[in-house]
């Protein structure tokens, strides 16, 4: 296998262990850097929900080389062409937002997979493969180390979960509560009790097909509840909401403790 492609982050969830990540919004190698230095088994790229291009990519990536981190990227989309470019760039996987049926698992699947399993286009010198170095060892592997991560976030999906669990290729399932609840009729609001028995249903059917399941936690309370209830792939915190809250924070100290008129 090549030395710059061992997916140990695969190898935890198949043995069933319980894993700590973190969620990139910045699009910062800096951020990237820190977050890799406190020793998450994961770091989440958001190219989704951000302003994230290939280059900020790279970057990021490369900033997270040195520290044993497997890095994940959020596509833009569940797009072919996208979908081979974050793979190109070296992301040990990838989490593709609103799968909804199994042909648009299988469909994704196919998008990170080279031929026969898939038609993911192949390159001679990606930064995955080394820039041409291990290019060998890589395409041996890729097939097997890249971890496929598909998200839950309609009514549809939920309905479908079982079809989509059991396409081959597919890794693990990540709820969306923003998207999901939205999805619902219930704008940006997760806490809903429709929408929290929705989630339950995920829980459960996750647990059927025997496939590792994440979402995003808002501290740590609220994940370790979620790990107890069987998740293994939980967001522990957001570099833009951490330092979003951790600012807002300090000034608001600051204002009450020597008020401005």
């Amino acid at each position: 296998m090549s030395e710059l492609f061992e997916n140990r982050l695969k190898r935890l969830l198949k043995a069933g262990k319980k894993t700590a990540g973190a969620w990139a919004q910045l699009c910062s190698p800096t951020s990237a850097e820190i977050l890799c230095r406190a020793g998450f088994d994961w770091l989440l790229i958001d190219m989704e929900h951000s302003p994230a291009d290939l280059q900020t990519l790279v970057a990021q990536l490369q900033a997270m080389g040195a520290y044993g981190v497997a890095p994940l990227v959020r596509a833009p989309w569940n797009d072919l062409v996208w979908i081979k470019r974050i793979l190109d760039a070296g992301a040990y996987g990838v989490m593709i937002p609103s799968v909804n049926t199994r042909e648009q698992a299988i469909a994704a699947v196919q998008a990170c997979k080279y031929p026969p399993v898939g038609i993911r286009g192949i390159a001679g010198s990606p930064r995955a493969a080394g820039f041409g170095r291990d290019t060998s060892a890589y395409l041996k592997r890729a097939n097997d180390e890249l971890l496929v991560i598909l998200q839950v976030e309609t009514p549809q999906a939920i309905e479908n979960l079982a079809a989509i669990g059991k396409v081959p290729g597919v890794d693990a399932l990540f709820i969306g509560p923003m998207d999901l609840s939205t999805s619902m009729g219930h704008l940006g609001n997760p806490a809903h009790p429709e929408v929290q028995a929705a989630i339950a249903t995920v829980e459960a059917k996750a647990k059927a097909l025997g496939m590792p399941l994440g979402t995003i936690s808002a501290g740590w309370e609220q994940a370790k509840m979620l790990y107890d209830r069987g998740y293994q792939l939980i967001t522990l915190l957001s570099d833009v909401i951490l330092l979003s809250k951790a600012s807002a924070e300090a000034l608001t100290k600051f204002r009450e403790a020597y008020p401005q008129g």
